[in-house]
């Protein structure tokens, strides 16, 4: 894959390359309506194509916040055509790296030296590059060593570059800007947390040793000597990314050790902890031929108010949807209804988030769950489209659903997602069947 010598950094040159693109989407579109003038079947399969290539190839060249929105918009495939869906999940492993000079003049700037000087061997080219940083691989008195580096302006550019993506969110996802407003205040202060290497460092740390009962779970050690807050060292984890490791064909009981890890690893976090590693998508675990599974980022880790997490996850008690009273008070505190709404209004939104919960809550609810269920996903999926085309939802003049629920939903949908890959079968059964609001 072709490096990149450098990166856009300025709020004016990241808007020149937001501009490219939309030009090129507007010319995507000119071309999309002449074939349908020679052909009126044409659908809009090419446009996708056109469309989600071009916005790809700019996001992976400034790389950042504009491009982990479009890794975060890729693992929700009830929002996204299929076209955009294969483009971006290439964020999550594969983006244009960072040629080396580059990744020189990062180390001499948060830690005084080249990495030649610091490490015994420092590989001239990234391993992986995906959306804020990539990975290269070293050798410190014997021990292999992955070093991640993050690429500049990112932390900077953040703030701006939300700003210029919103319109591409709005159009793609079928989102109103009262929905867009609603979470991207959520999503920057995560993206700027991400850019915290220190801060990763702390929470790998604490998240693994809270963990440690998990037998199975296999976390890296990390250095801080050789960490700063753009530079993060830890041990090089052996294992296969899911696509490869799928590969390899693995026993179903292998298949189910892995996902049961998956699952014990969230639950625990979630309700022992109430913070929880809010990036599960494939590119962050590593998984071994026996079933045991590594985990390598943290830089993404949502923190869980009780104020949220009572009711949330009080839905997961049956006995709650079944009674209006209840129910009718925990929409209220997660907002899905407001005190202003009408009676018609209230009836409307109960009954679609009631279903939505109840559709989503399934594998809670039955004990131990086969995620390699198909038609359960294609439930999802139809209900997601249902949801992107619905006129109420599109034209609401307030978002629905607490700002706490968007990196809540976005871990248990990409959980979902993983174990469903792997064709799982898990056992569910969790203190959150327990609770009584």
């Amino acid at each position: 894959m072709k490096e990149q010598s450098s990166i856009p950094t300025s709020k004016v040159e990241r808007a020149g390359e937001f501009l490219k693109t939309g030009v090129k989407i507007g010319g995507n579109y000119l071309k999309h309506y002449a074939r349908n003038l020679v052909n009126p079947e044409a659908g809009k399969a090419q446009l996708h194509e056109d469309n989600a290539t071009d916005i790809y190839e700019s996001l992976a060249g400034l790389k950042g916040s504009a491009l982990k929105v479009a890794q975060m918009m890729s693992m929700d495939r009830t929002v996204l055509p299929r076209a955009y869906q294969q483009r971006f999940q290439m964020s999550q492993y594969s983006a244009p790296p960072l040629s080396l000079p580059l990744v020189v003049r990062t180390f001499q700037r948060t830690l005084g030296k080249s990495p030649f000087e610091l490490f015994d061997r420092f590989s001239d080219k990234a391993l992986h590059a995906a959306s804020i940083g990539q990975v290269h691989e070293a050798y410190k008195d014997g021990r292999r060593l992955a070093v991640k580096v993050q690429y500049p302006g990112v932390a900077d550019s953040i703030a701006s570059d939300l700003k210029m993506v919103k319109p591409f969110a709005v159009r793609l996802m079928g989102l109103n800007e009262a929905d867009v407003n609603r979470y991207m205040g959520e999503v920057e202060g995560k993206l700027m947390e991400e850019t915290d290497y220190k801060l990763e460092l702390r929470r790998g740390r604490q998240i693994a040793e809270a963990c440690a009962e998990i037998d199975g779970l296999l976390f890296p050690s990390y250095y801080e000597a050789y960490s700063s807050d753009r530079i993060l060292t830890m041990d090089w984890m052996e294992g296969l990314h899911l696509p490869e490791f799928l590969a390899t064909n693995p026993s179903q009981e292998v298949r189910n050790r892995a996902g049961q890890l998956l699952w014990d690893f969230y639950e625990l976090q979630i309700h022992g902890r109430r913070e929880v590693h809010a990036d599960p998508h494939p590119g962050n675990f590593l998984f071994r031929p026996d079933g045991r599974v590594g985990v390598i980022d943290f830089g993404c880790v949502k923190e869980i108010p009780e104020s949220f997490y009572t009711p949330y996850f009080g839905l997961i008690n049956q006995r709650n949807l079944q009674d209006a009273e209840t129910t009718d008070r925990i929409f209220r505190q997660l907002e899905f209804v407001y005190d202003f709404d009408s009676q018609q209004d209230v009836r409307f939104y109960t009954e679609l988030f009631s279903k939505m919960i109840a559709l989503l809550g399934r594998p809670f609810y039955e004990g131990r769950f086969d995620f390699g269920n198909d038609a359960y996903f294609d439930e999802i999926y139809a209900f997601g489209e249902q949801l992107a085309n619905m006129k109420e939802l599109k034209e609401s003049k307030v978002a629905r659903g607490s700002k706490d629920s968007l990196y809540i939903n976005r871990t248990y949908y990409g959980l979902y997602s993983i174990l469903n890959q792997l064709r799982a079968e898990v056992n569910t059964e969790s203190v959150s069947q327990t609770i009584m609001v």
